[in-house]
Order: structure tokens, then sequence, then C-alpha cells
């Protein structure tokens, strides 16, 4: 079980994920539990998994939805992965981009503070994981660099 604190639009919301079971997740917010059902993967395989999860909020206070993409495997290649929950604010880097060790890939923002997120080896861009604007969790594939 995992937690977080997030506010969106000034409102603050506790998320507490239970347990995930196929694309159902148990989640509760502010103390008012949902089940969220995120998107089944494409039939035909596919590197980027997104999960879908509508951000709820007291009656009087609609939020509006917010992506939230979890952890995914990477295959054989090697990901560059999210040292932190927060929302994706920039990309700086395209699929195809050569990149150098050190280089800024992208901007997180976690905690009001814009988090530069650097290659930490030389190689290939194959793979961005992550859209502007997404929700991630810790531990989340960003990029995948070969």
């Amino acid at each position: 079980m995992k937690e977080y604190k997030y506010t969106i639009n000034g409102n603050k919301y506790n998320v507490t994920i239970g347990d995930i079971e196929e694309n159902i997740a148990h989640v509760e917010v502010n103390g008012t539990p949902y089940t969220v059902e995120m998107e089944k993967a494409p039939a035909a395989p596919k590197k980027v998994v997104r999960p879908v999860v509508a951000a709820a909020a007291p009656a009087a206070a609609p939020a509006p939805e917010t992506k939230v993409s979890r952890p995914a495997a990477a295959g054989g290649k090697s990901g560059i992965k999210s040292p932190l929950p927060g929302v994706i604010l920039q990309i700086k880097v395209n699929v195809g981009d050569q990149v150098k060790r050190g280089q800024v890939l992208m901007v997180l923002e976690a905690m009001k503070m814009e988090n530069n997120i650097p290659s930490d080896r030389d190689g290939k861009v194959v793979a961005i994981n992550v859209s502007k604007g997404d929700s991630i969790l810790e531990g989340t594939d960003l990029i995948v660099i070969e």
C-alpha cells in the first residue's frame, strides 16, 4: 500500500493505493474508498503502459482528471526511473536522439520543486513512456535508453 499527498487547484488530497488486481485498483482519496478501472493493455505487445486514474474529490469541489503512470517493465533495455512521485513538466529529448551521461532528459515537479532528470549513461532514446502533464509514481520507467 502506498500513500501520496497531492494538491490540485489548491485542494489537498491524501491518496492511498491499495491492492491492484489485473486492471482494478482499490484507491482511497481523503478517506473515501474508490474502485478504479485502469485501461487494459492492447492485444499487440507495446512498450508503453499508462493506466488512467481519475482523481476523486469531495462533492463540493470536483477535480480535473489526472493520469497516473505506474512502474512498467522495460523488457531487455534499461529505463531511467523516476526518483520520486510528481508531474512531468518538460521532456527535453525525442525518440531516436543520442544522449550523453548527465544530459537532462526531462523536468519533474515534485513537492513544488522542479527536478532535472539526467541520463545515467550514453545511448540512444528508444522509448519515452510518459507525456508532459502526466502524474507519475516513484519507480516509473520514464525513458528507455539502449
